[in-house]
């Protein structure tokens, strides 16, 4: 599973590290180095401020996405559709060169506003990658929205 904070920065061409701790993750959980990026969904604060990420997916775990979601109910056709302009259509297939580095597309980039200080952030089967003053701004209103007082929390121990 993939856990923690690391900060990065993205070089002038637009590639970046991925931290060597989450790579181990790929070939120790999903037995492979292939994984997918694309557009997170977007966090709206208090304020109406956008913020948005990328996530990147083992290709194992994008590959069962895709499938949960071709089989899913819940959404319109409408819906469905918009889902896949967003996630599935700027969706690239990417490896890490031999020193660990990524080149993140730039039209990834621009719609994440990924510039130099960026962050990945490890969520269980996925990682989040934002750029760093954005981060900020997505932990304070992740505070703000969790429940305070829930039995659903305290269930999980949390």
């Amino acid at each position: 599973m993939f856990r923690g904070e690391h900060y990065n920065s993205l070089d002038g061409k637009g590639r970046t590290s991925i931290p060597a701790r989450l790579r181990s993750v790929f070939i120790e959980t999903f037995a492979d180095e292939r994984f997918v990026v694309t557009k997170g969904i977007s966090v709206q604060t208090d304020s109406g401020e956008l913020c948005r990420g990328l996530v990147i997916y083992p290709i194992v775990e994008f590959q069962a996405l895709e499938q949960n979601f071709e089989n899913g109910k819940g959404f319109t056709v409408s819906e469905k559709n918009n889902i896949r302009r967003h996630v599935f259509a700027p969706a690239v297939e990417c490896n890490t060169d031999k020193q660990g580095r990524v080149l993140i597309p730039p039209t990834l980039r621009d719609f994440a506003g990924l510039e130099k200080e960026i962050i990945f952030v490890g969520m269980q089967r996925k990682i989040e990658v934002w750029d760093a003053k954005t981060w900020d701004k997505v932990c304070v209103q992740a505070e703000k929205d969790i429940p305070g007082d829930s039995a659903a929390l305290a269930e999980l121990g949390i």
